[in-house]
């Protein structure tokens, strides 16, 4: 025996060994042996690694695909590439796709010759890396130029932005940099960025993706084959669904069999332990929900109020809530109409490859998945038409797609302008026929994940410890007479308004299961975390404050007053003197009738002294009989007393809308600083930029 062990000695040791692995990895071993296939959390390889070279080596794989995403779009455009790759040169290529933070990159340089790397990587903030992918950051940043430490590593880029922001794909730009200049690595292709500020995004990834894949295909001496799709997955149907199954919840902590093993709480305050993320969010109850707009402005914008003390979570003033919505009764219903789904089927999936996560808790059912797992109302890309034609059930109806799939122009103007979602589009391709041609595996593996809305907190974290206020304006918009687009989770608030007020105003045109998976969202209860944010106020209260924030843009400054009312209060009950900087803000609405808090405005210039330290300056842009006024206009009728302000280190902050209201303000701010120092307008810009850099001039804008 080894060791010089006798039999039962040995037995004895090999028992402790399986002992140890088996309770320091109980938590995975749980979750295959009561169903769930996976873990909500990545399953890397058998030996549960970090060492993404051991990785690949242990999977077979001879291509990888990496991703940083902030909010689920760049894992969605990463995993499309993959997906691609493997449809396409199936045979040859045998590809992995993860996220960045499940892995270590210290022996990066340790990639077999033949392997190259394809990065996706999302802007978060200004210029700054995903939350998720800062050790990835950190690491490039640690790269000595002097050595070059990455000088056998090939790889392609996609960056992920917004230009609208001063430091556009400022993350991708980075990575490059660092990647060649202090790692020594080769670019292969063309580095690649997609701008959503201009709306482009889809079309820029498929422009970059088509000139990429033909260089792949010279560089790795591929042979090309028409798209076959490959499922990552063993789908497997159930017999019955029982509390094993997934209805829908957000998470496998709220499963029923799951939930003895996950929920914790405090035994002294029954609080929920978390910590809650993407993929843990807390339940949380609503406990004040009203409409903010008169009638006569026929808008509709949802006062929203959550009650988060049964958590440990904690916000400050300024971050954002990430609300899980659920598709409406009717866009479901559209959905599987199309693809003639049976929703009462339960399935599990098994992953084919240890290096995939499932994509939702699962076992479930096709109702469960098409309901709340799956972005089915989102917009189509021509990615998926070119995918989807493979499976058309006609050879017409498959040139059509393909056709459209090649076309920029034509796919615009006919489905992108018509506001149609997958189901809406192919049924109007094929004249209502079903798409019964099309596996299901194909729809869960190619359909983005439904992802969570983010909004900015309208409350103050000192005033409204527990409570998150909330305000979003309800998207419906008339396409023709017999179609209108609606937004997801705001039309979701909505039903529960009128519910709850007895109201009529704006009621949905669609409708919705408030209930949620075994009533889990009963009483008024949605799924909700904590995003957070560096949009924050001066740490000192003397510094001034110049807010802009048309709509409901004006909602961190609601918060951000409401900081400072609390500020004031507690100084003046200590008897403190108060030395609060000037607090201005630029607030624009169409008219009175859509004039958010307006009656709290007053209030809290009362509480925080006079004009002197809060004032608020109102552009309307569609008074009758009145000249339109935007928060552009009242900025620049206020410029000298706003460079008084910014000569005594006043910081400014910009929400709302980034593709044009944002660009104007940041340009009018460049004028009223050139013309009031008398310097040029490039150096004004300078100034500006000098500012973003330095965290005084913010932005959270979409």
């Amino acid at each position: 025996m080894p060791f010089g062990l006798d039999t039962l000695d040995f037995s004895v040791l090999v028992a402790l060994v399986i002992a140890l692995f088996t309770y320091l990895n109980k938590d995975k071993l749980l979750d295959v042996l009561k169903g769930s296939g996976v873990s909500d959390s990545s399953i890397t390889s058998s030996s549960l690694s970090r060492d993404i070279v051991e990785v690949l080596k242990e999977n077979n794989k001879n291509y990888l695909v990496l991703y940083g995403s902030q909010t689920g779009t760049t894992e969605d455009y990463a995993k499309k590439f993959a997906k691609e790759l493997m449809a396409k040169f199936g045979g040859e290529l045998n590809v992995m796709c993860g996220d960045l933070e499940n892995y270590d990159f210290d022996n990066l340089n340790e990639l077999p010759a033949n392997i190259i790397v394809s990065i996706f990587i999302s802007t978060y903030g200004e210029g700054d890396f995903p939350d998720s992918s800062i050790p990835f950051e950190d690491y490039l940043n640690s790269l000595d130029p002097s050595e070059k430490p990455l000088s056998s590593l090939k790889f392609t880029l996609f960056g992920l932005g917004n230009s609208t922001y001063e430091f556009f794909n400022g993350a991708g730009k980075k990575c490059k940099e660092k990647l060649i200049e202090n790692g020594g690595a080769q670019l292969i292709g063309e580095y690649g960025e997609a701008d959503d500020g201009m709306g482009s995004t889809d079309d820029d990834y498929t422009n970059w993706k088509d000139k990429i894949l033909v260089v792949l295909k010279d560089k790795l001496k591929l042979d090309e084959h028409e798209q076959v799709f490959q499922p990552s997955y063993k789908l497997t149907n159930l017999n019955e669904i029982d509390n094993s199954v997934s209805l829908g919840e957000p998470s496998i902590h709220y499963i029923p069999i799951h939930k003895d093993e996950y929920l914790s709480y405090n035994s002294d305050k029954h609080q929920q332990l978390g910590p809650f993320d993407t993929n843990y969010p807390y339940v949380a109850p609503i406990t004040q929900i009203k409409e903010l707009c008169n009638p006569k402005s026929g808008r509709s914008c949802c006062f929203v109020e959550f009650d988060v003390s049964g958590s440990n979570m904690k916000y400050s003033t300024g971050d954002h809530i990430g609300i899980w919505p659920s598709n409406s009764n009717e866009a479901v219903n559209q959905f599987v109409k199309c693809f003639q789904l049976d929703e009462s089927k339960g399935f599990s999936l098994t992953p084919l490859d240890s290096t995939v996560k499932l994509p939702f808790p699962a076992p479930t059912t096709i109702g469960a998945c098409v309901r709340y797992y799956l972005e089915i109302t989102g917009p189509i890309s021509r990615q998926f038409f070119s995918s989807v034609a493979q499976f058309a059930p006609t050879e017409e109806l498959k040139a059509e797609l393909e056709k459209l799939s090649k076309d920029k122009n034509l796919f615009h103007s006919e489905i992108i302008s018509q506001y149609y979602n997958v189901a809406d589009a192919l049924l109007k391709l094929s004249g209502g026929a079903p798409w019964n041609t099309v596996p299901w595996e194909f729809l869960i593996e190619t359909i983005p994940r439904l992802q969570p809305r983010y909004y900015s907190i309208c409350s103050s974290s000192s005033m409204d410890k527990q409570l998150v206020h909330v305000c979003c304006m309800v998207e419906q918009q008339v396409i023709s007479q017999d179609r209108v687009s609606t937004g997801v989770t705001t039309n979701f608030l909505k039903q529960i308004e009128c519910k709850e007020n007895g109201s009529t105003y704006m009621l949905p045109p669609v409708s919705y299961d408030l209930g949620g998976p075994r009533g889990l969202y009963n009483k008024n209860k949605l799924p909700v975390y904590i995003r957070k944010s560096g949009f924050k106020l001066p740490s000192n209260p003397s510094t001034p404050v110049i807010m802009v924030g048309p709509g409901t843009g004006v909602a961190p400054f609601r918060g951000f007053i409401r900081e400072r009312v609390e500020y004031v209060k507690k100084q003046t009950d200590a008897g403190n003197n108060v030395n609060l900087g000037k607090h201005m803000l630029f607030y624009g609405s169409r008219d009175s009738n859509d004039a958010l808090f307006m009656n709290e405005w007053e209030e809290y210039k009362k509480m925080l002294g006079n004009d002197d330290t809060f004032q608020l300056h109102l552009a309307q842009s569609r008074v009758p009989g009145a000249e339109s006024k935007y928060v552009q206009d009242a900025i620049k009728k206020n410029a000298v007393q706003l460079v008084e302000l910014l000569n005594q280190g006043g910081f400014i902050y910009v929400c709302g809308d980034a593709k044009n209201m944002a660009k104007d303000v940041h340009r009018n701010f460049g004028e009223i600083l050139a013309e009031q120092k008398n310097i040029s307008y490039d150096d004004a810009v300078e100034m500006l930029k000098m500012m973003k850099v330095s965290g005084k001039y913010q932005e959270d804008v979409w």
